[in-house]
């Protein structure tokens, strides 16, 4: 019986930056990162599955050892979120999968150890989810008529001296199949798992996302 599988979610409609998802990143498609990722950990995760709508994505991924599931039309729009595409694969699998583990292809950098740690706090506090957060270092504010508005500190202060505001980086996410069935990826009974690492801000959407991981891949070769 399988466990735990890991899914990636790639459409191939990329509009900011077509073909993305097959782009060569270093020596590999943008994709192939995260399927060698969820193969590393082969100790974790039992099998690895790409979810995605492209003739080409599917080529690639099946070409570097992934299985995939072919994604529906009606559920690979711009706007559909990737909870329907987890749910999809799931009713496709013939296994009984008790976790999801959620890579991003855009998201293809993953600090060392991320995993078995980020696991071992899932699953020690019988959590029913898990999402990877990093702590925000910006100052923010409103517009006002014309004005801007601090938001999360006072003029004048100090950025060290923040009140601590943290975001979803889109490195990891772990989930009971139970809440993806019922439409959840972050449940109320979640932890986190706080990552300070130049990889937590390698998402990319557009050419210079794309660029600033490519910098970050010749820098961090391991």
């Amino acid at each position: 019986m399988i466990k735990t599988v890991a899914i990636i979610p790639a459409r191939g409609g990329s509009k900011r930056l077509p073909g993305k998802n097959i782009k060569m990143l270093g020596e590999l498609p943008l994709i192939a990162h995260s399927i060698q990722y969820a193969q590393r950990h082969n100790n974790i995760i039992d099998q690895v599955y790409v979810t995605t709508d492209s003739p080409e994505i599917k080529a690639i991924s099946e070409q570097y050892g992934a299985l995939t599931i072919d994604r529906p039309t009606e559920i690979s729009g711009d706007h559909e979120p990737t909870i329907t595409a987890l749910q999809h694969t799931l009713s496709m699998l013939p296994e009984t999968v008790e976790h999801i583990i959620l890579l991003q292809p855009t998201n293809p950098l993953r600090p060392e150890g991320l995993l078995p740690e980020a696991l071992k706090k899932y699953t020690e506090g019988a959590h029913d989810s898990l999402v990877s957060i990093t702590r925000n270092q910006e100052k923010f504010g409103k517009l006002t008529n014309g004005k801007f508005i601090p938001y999360n500190y006072t003029l004048g202060q100090r950025s060290q001296d923040l009140e601590p505001l943290y975001a979803e980086n889109g490195l990891l996410y772990i989930s009971h199949t139970s809440l993806i069935k019922k439409g959840i990826l972050i449940g109320e009974n979640h932890t986190t798992i706080v990552i300070d690492h130049a990889f937590a801000k390698a998402d990319i959407d557009t050419l210079q996302d794309f660029e600033y991981v490519e910098y970050l891949l010749k820098h961090h070769k391991k």
